[in-house]
Order: C-alpha cells, then sequence, then structure tokens
C-alpha cells in the first residue's frame, strides 16, 4: 500500500506504508489512512527525525539475491531524509501551511 503526503509548500511524497509507519510513530503520529501536521508540528517532527538517525547511523547492509549476487537494501534513513526536508521546508511556510497524507486503509 502506498501513503501519499501533500505539503501546501511542497510537491508530493509518495512511500511505502511500512516506511511511512516507522517514520509517522517515530514522531507520535498514529498510522491512519488520513493525517495531517500543522505548521507547529512540523520543525519538532524533523527535529526527532535528524536526532533518531544520527544515533542509528550506520554503513548500508547488502543482502544475497537468488543468483549469488548483491542487492545494496535502501536503509530507513535514505527513505527519510526526503520526508525530513518536506518538513523542514513547510515548517517555514506562512500560517497555513501543512501537510496532509492519505493511504487506502490504516497502516
Amino acid at each position: 500500500m502506498l501513503v501519499t503526503f501533500t505539503s501546501s509548500e511542497t510537491g508530493e511524497l509518495m512511500m511505502f506504508a511500512e516506511p511511512a509507519r516507522i517514520l509517522l510513530q517515530a514522531v507520535g503520529k498514529e498510522t491512519l489512512g488520513r493525517g495531517s501536521f500543522t505548521r507547529e508540528e512540523m520543525a519538532a517532527a524533523a527535529q526527532t527525525l535528524r536526532q533518531s538517525l544520527a544515533r542509528a547511523e550506520a554503513p548500508p547492509s547488502e543482502e544475497s539475491d537468488e543468483e549469488g549476487g548483491s542487492e545494496p537494501v535502501v536503509a530507513i534513513g535514505q527513505r527519510a531524509w526526503p520526508f525530513i526536508d518536506m518538513l523542514e521546508r513547510t515548517a517555514k511556510g506562512g500560517p497555513d501551511a501543512n501537510i496532509v497524507w492519505r493511504a487506502a486503509a490504516d497502516f
């Protein structure tokens, strides 16, 4: 399932439900089919994610595919940066700045 984040100040951001769930729960949001961030919540959420990533940074790992080669694994940190950027840029918007998300169901 895909989750679409829409900002009043930037473009859309889409991600799969699992990384979206991890990121939203890290900042204290429920993973409902619809939700939002107010302008006041965004800077704190971005800072929380930055701190979480700084604590968890490790070199990217690799896993073997069926043919014996290796394929890089995309870590949650790599998925978080576009979301952090959206939060920070939207937080600098006007008084009506907001981010909403939509998914087909709760995740």
